[in-house]
This record gives C-alpha cells, structure tokens and sequence, in this order.
C-alpha cells in the first residue's frame, strides 16, 4: 500500500495540484528513496510515451 500511496503523491506533484495539508502529512509517511524511485519511473513512463506519440504522429 505504501508505494501506491507514494505513487499517488507522486503523481499529483507531476500534475501540480497538490495540498498543503496532504504534502505535510506525506512528508511524515513516505520514504524520500520511494518517492525518488517512482518519480524517476515516472518520468521515464512520460517520456517514453511523448516518443512513442511523437514517433506514431510522424
């Protein structure tokens, strides 16, 4: 449960809507290397998907 609650904070950080009371209380629950993994997946799944879009397109 821990990372998909990591990967739920993660995910609203990269759409940037995020509250101040639900950023505190990830602060105190989730573990930074977590939250930097999934991040880093993230971001990868992104930029993966914009190629392949980018590619599909032309």
């Amino acid at each position: 449960m821990n990372v998909l609650r990591t990967a739920r904070a993660v995910a609203w950080s990269f759409l940037g809507i995020r509250r101040g009371a639900g950023l505190e209380e990830d602060m105190k629950q989730l573990n930074p290397v977590h939250v930097i993994l999934v991040a880093l997946v993230g971001v990868l799944l992104l930029v993966g998907g914009l190629a392949m879009l980018v590619h599909w397109i032309v």
